[in-house]
């Protein structure tokens, strides 16, 4: 029989609080082998209250403008560019474990999909981290920022508004700019990252279906138009502005609509 939702609920705050990055990844492998097993029942209690997302001490985080631009030719320049991935990768790993927590009411498979998303980022994280590895450095070794955790901050009220902006707009990010990394690590002549940023990409656009089914889940349930209230949210939280160009095929298949797809070129100015 599956444990009670009091156990689900205690290992994956435990999970979120891991500062170790390791360690998260291991606590998120268990948390999801018991999910998929049948052995935890993934509930959210009604009051959430505070969850502390654990991070370690490095990178040191810094605003964007200060991270240097680094070519891809270099070695130092593709190991600048797989930590920042990496990053991303590590602060999608709690961005997972926050959603699965966080949002109380929601029908059961929405918590198993974003322990199911946490699981992908830890393994996308400690693919990324091993190469750093390979390459002499490690996590932490280069600065980073904190733009995709303070989107999580700021959308931690609703799961409308997370589903629609972090997956849908900043975890969509990756969807348009990991196609010209690859092409320029190719370049390069860095077929192994390439080939782990393949993987990234294809499994990415499933992440972001999975924001889409629930951001089209909450707006039925609110008798919400979905067009305007992803074009109102957008305006609220990024000032109409998103940056182009983007993966219109990758975003087609993970849920966009032609509508939405074309007010997002609109905001490309």
């Amino acid at each position: 029989m599956p444990e009670s939702s009091a156990a689900y609920w205690r290992e994956a705050r435990q999970a979120l609080a891991e500062t170790d990055p390791v360690a998260k990844c291991d606590r998120v492998d268990a948390l999801w082998a018991a999910v998929v097993s049948g052995n935890w029942q993934p509930a959210c209690p009604s009051e959430p209250g505070l969850l502390a997302c654990g991070r370690p001490g490095r990178p040191k985080l810094v605003n964007p403008a200060r991270l240097a631009q680094r070519k891809l030719s270099t070695l130092e320049g593709r190991q600048a560019l797989i930590h920042a991935v990496a990053h991303i990768e590590f602060n999608a790993i709690n961005l997972g474990l926050d959603a699965a927590l966080r949002f109380a009411g929601m029908p059961d498979a929405f918590y198993r999909d974003w322990l199911s998303v946490a699981a992908d980022e830890a393994r996308h994280f400690r693919m990324l981290n091993g190469r750093l590895q390979e390459l002499g450095v490690a996590y932490g070794d280069f600065s980073a920022h904190n733009g995709l955790w303070d989107m999580a901050e700021k959308t931690a009220h609703d799961a409308l508004v997370r589903m629609a902006l972090v997956p849908r707009v900043l975890e969509a990010r990756g969807l348009d700019v990991t196609p010209g990394m690859i092409q320029r690590l190719s370049k390069a002549g860095d077929e192994r990252t390439v080939a782990l940023l393949e993987i990234i990409l294809q499994e990415e656009e499933g992440h972001v279906a999975i924001g889409t089914r629930w951001f089209r889940h909450l707006w039925l349930e609110r008798n919400l138009e979905p067009d305007k209230t992803f074009e109102d949210l957008l305006e609220r939280y990024f000032s109409g502005r998103l940056r182009g160009p983007f993966n219109v095929e990758a975003r087609q298949r993970a849920g966009f609509s032609a509508d939405e797809l074309a007010h997002l070129e609109t905001l490309d100015h």
